[in-house]
């Protein structure tokens, strides 16, 4: 009988001991970050939708330069139906038609080329801002740091949000870079 006491109040002081330090136990630190936020308001992301924008913008020119051209050509073609014999309206619709075709493939190129500039740029961002969390992961001592998603983070409180800290450490890790 005594003995069965004895384990009894063994198995209660280790079960009190055991429950006291795993509540003592460090918490284990999560870190979310907004990478959305980190494109629309680091230097990094600024710079790049600056870029992405300049180009655009001239690709936008170019375009609106070769519609205009191919816009003067066909009121010249409506102009000269009247005048011309009916081998040069066909020769200028045939130049018409091409200018046309030449429009719309570099209309393509042009939305090609701007859509890897935005695609390269994103990448970059994007491993410079893994590394910028791979350090402050180990630095800090955090287990766990994930991307906020539409898909992957229902809720985060404020509390674990790093990504003002990364945006911080990211500015301050891209200025030198633009000083050479």
């Amino acid at each position: 009988m005594r003995l069965v006491k004895t384990a009894v109040s063994a198995s209660i002081v280790l079960f009190f001991l055991l429950g006291i330090s795993a509540h003592a136990a460090d918490v284990a630190k999560i870190g979310v970050v907004d990478f959305l936020k980190i494109l629309e308001t680091s230097n990094a992301g600024k710079a790049g939708q600056a870029e992405i924008k300049k180009q655009a913008d001239k690709m936008k020119a170019d375009l609106e330069k070769k519609g205009a051209e191919i816009e003067e050509l066909k009121k010249k073609i409506e102009k000269d139906v009247m005048v011309g014999n009916k081998e040069m309206r066909e020769e200028k619709e045939r130049e018409a038609q091409i200018k046309y075709m030449d429009f719309k493939n570099l209309e393509k190129k042009y939305s090609s080329e701007l859509q890897k500039i935005q695609t390269d740029s994103i990448v970059r961002i994007q491993k410079e801002v893994n590394t910028i969390a791979d350090e402050i992961g180990k630095k800090e001592g955090y287990l766990l740091i994930i991307e906020k998603r539409e898909a992957g983070v229902f809720y985060a409180p404020a509390s674990v949000d790093i990504t003002e800290k990364l945006i911080q450490q990211y500015n301050a890790k891209a200025a030198p870079k633009a000083g050479k």
